[in-house]
């Protein structure tokens, strides 16, 4: 025995117009999710690494031979370097109120250039140290550039640049960051400086300090083998044609976060 299942022209016909219906809401539910802005990245990105927090509190850790200190609170800060020199005690200071330099505690007067590469090593060092952080500093300009892949994973690709008011000395500078499309957390950066007759450089993440709920990376730090632009430094990474030239890894972190 056999059934056979038929409809009317009206019953089909409005089965019709159900289906077309159905595939009309579909589209427009899809179509209101907007892409991600730079900004909404770059926030994300800042959460998800937790430094959001660091707006008040007290960070130190060891860089190479030097230690350093950043004191933030509500937008006053004070970063600091202290190194030992020939059993001389310096101690670089950057905050609101500018720079100074004391030798064995006592305030000394520097000369305007030295000055000018005091300021930008310190502020290099606290700047990496706490990325994401500061990438919504007042100078920031952001750009989005197209999504890549690298080693299978997904990515956002952002370009930072600096205007000149308030953008510092290097505010000629041009930094890249590759975001993971999961994490929101930075894996790549590439910069390009002016500095010492220029150059890029690309970096990695080859570790992550999670202190208090906050992310801290240690870098691979690679130069291209041939010059290249800074936005082409992705490809070249993916066709093993960087050199690795050091490693950039912060030790003894103690962060102390003031609620």
């Amino acid at each position: 025995m056999s059934f056979q299942i038929t409809y009317s022209n009206d019953h089909f016909f409005k089965y019709l117009i159900h289906i077309f219906l159905m595939c009309v809401l579909i589209i427009s539910c899809n179509s209101k999710i907007k892409p991600l802005t730079a900004q909404q990245i770059i926030d994300k990105s800042i959460i998800s690494s937790g430094v959001d927090k660091l707006a008040n509190s007290s960070l130190s850790f060891d860089f190479r031979k030097d230690h350093y200190t950043a004191i933030r609170n509500s937008g006053d800060y004070i970063f600091s370097r202290r190194s030992k020199r020939n059993n001389l005690q310096i101690e670089d200071q950057l905050s609101n109120s500018g720079f100074r330099r004391l030798l064995n505690s006592k305030l000394i007067t520097v000369t305007d250039s030295m000055e000018s590469k005091y300021i930008e090593s310190v502020n290099s060092v606290h700047y990496f140290s706490t990325l994401p952080y500061s990438l919504n500093d007042q100078a920031v300009q952001k750009k989005l550039l197209n999504e890549v892949k690298i080693n299978g994973k997904e990515y956002y690709k952002i370009e930072i640049s600096f205007s000149k008011e308030n953008g510092g000395i290097d505010h000629e500078d041009v930094f890249v960051y590759w975001i993971s499309k999961t994490d929101f957390k930075i894996d790549y950066l590439a910069y390009k400086f002016m500095v010492n007759g220029g150059g890029v450089r690309f970096r990695e993440v080859k570790k992550e300090h999670v202190i208090n709920g906050v992310c801290f990376f240690d870098y691979n730090n690679f130069k291209p083998i041939k010059s290249t632009k800074i936005e082409m430094l992705d490809i070249k990474y993916i066709n093993n044609e960087l050199e690795k030239i050091s490693e950039i890894e912060i030790e003894n972190i103690y962060l102390l976060l003031n609620n």
